[in-house]
């Protein structure tokens, strides 16, 4: 039989060869050794010459996710500087920016757990050594950093729609080298939370003796929230079980970590809704600490 030969497709020799990633002249990194371009001009993207082709409003959750984030990160920065306001003696309430305070500049009966510091300079907030351990641990949270990356830096601000940074060193470098340090603010974050729960426990029982208003019941959601935003937390999930080879053999640890695995996959919701809690608590306490108003008693 003969053999059938078929010429070679027609190709025209005056158009140029595709781009090839490995020819570019700054290819990816994989070791971190290199800054990676990044943007419209990625080696490895389709040459479309518009940012995206996304015609829906794509641009609307970075915008809110800038807006919430920008209140409270405006709210909490002149709050910690206030000297009063957040404690309400009569009925045990201190909102958790403040707590533990632990200086002599301390209002009467919100040191729980005594003063160890001096008084401080006006220019010193009194949780000068807390709250960099409470913004530290949202700041390295996983969820927060995937949410202010593609809200403040636009890297990249949604799916499909190329970031306008030209280059790309991902997490190797300061600042962004200190989201390493997560799991640390984690320990650190859930010894205050403990203090947290303490507040609330103080706050169902003044000095009358047992009862609640609003303000304890806010305290209580509050540290709720908490304990659910700190509890799915990645490294909190990891810690727990993510090291062990054999679930069979460490039935207990496989157990906590199912648990937290689906509280894991809230972890979003409880981001979010903890810290507005946590602002709320505060706005709450400062009302009813200034006189503004009356604290809406429940029982006692």
């Amino acid at each position: 039989m003969a053999t059938v030969s078929y010429p070679p497709p027609l190709r025209d020799d005056s158009a140029p060869d595709p781009p090839s990633v490995d020819d570019a002249p700054n290819p990816p990194s994989v070791d971190g050794t290199a800054r990676q371009r990044a943007g419209t001009d990625f080696p490895g993207r389709a040459r479309v010459g518009a940012r995206t082709l996304r015609t829906d409003r794509w641009w609307l959750q970075p915008l809110v996710t800038v807006a919430v984030l920008g209140i409270f990160i405006a709210y909490t920065g002149v709050r910690i500087f206030m000297r009063d306001y957040y404690w309400v003696d009569e009925y045990n309430y201190l909102t958790p920016l403040f707590s533990p305070c632990l200086s002599d500049s301390c209002v009467p009966g919100s040191a729980h757990l005594g003063t160890p510091l001096p008084e401080l300079p006006f220019f010193i907030p009194l949780p000068f050594l807390i709250f960099p351990i409470l913004a530290g641990f949202r700041a390295t949270c996983y969820y927060y950093r995937k949410a202010y990356y593609r809200s403040f830096w636009l890297s990249p601000p949604a799916c499909a729609v190329a970031e306008p940074h030209k280059a790309y060193s991902g997490e190797t470098r300061f600042p962004l080298i200190v989201q390493n340090a997560h799991r640390y603010f984690f320990y650190a974050a859930s010894l205050l939370l403990l203090i947290n729960s303490y507040d609330v426990l103080l706050a169902f029982f003044p000095d009358t003796g047992f009862g609640f208003g609003l303000g304890s019941l806010l305290l209580l959601v509050n540290v709720t929230m908490l304990w659910g935003y700190s509890l799915s937390c990645h490294s909190c999930r990891h810690i727990t079980g993510g090291r062990l080879k054999h679930f069979s053999k460490h039935p207990l640890r496989y157990k906590a970590w199912t648990i937290l695995s689906k509280l894991n996959a809230r972890h979003m919701q409880f981001a979010w809704i903890s810290l507005v809690s946590v602002m709320l608590t505060d706005v709450y306490i400062l009302a009813v600490s200034a006189g503004w108003i009356s604290d809406l008693r429940i029982i006692g």
